[in-house]
């Protein structure tokens, strides 16, 4: 996963800039972010405070470093399987 150059604190002001009234063309411009990601942020954390947005953050990694060992272990059984059944 990209790892975003702007910090959690930094996407709330943002976003809290767009909702005291600024337009989008604005604030896009203000700080170097196209108006599709402004859009994507307000989407998916509105409402939310920057200790909501790290704490989403964090648990977003963990979950995707909980499927990669997932994957690998379902691998690794595949293949045992395949060698046990070839034993046979």
């Amino acid at each position: 996963m990209k790892k975003s150059k702007f910090s959690p604190n930094q996407i709330v002001k943002i976003l809290r800039e767009y909702d005291s009234g600024k337009t989008a063309v604005e604030v896009c411009r203000d700080h170097g972010i196209s108006q599709a990601t402004l859009y994507n942020w307000k989407k998916r954390y509105g409402g939310m405070e920057a200790s909501d947005l790290k704490r989403l953050k964090a648990l977003e990694e963990e979950n995707a470093k909980l499927k990669q060992m997932y994957a690998e272990l379902a691998l690794d059984h595949e293949m045992a399987k395949e060698i046990i059944a070839k034993k046979l």
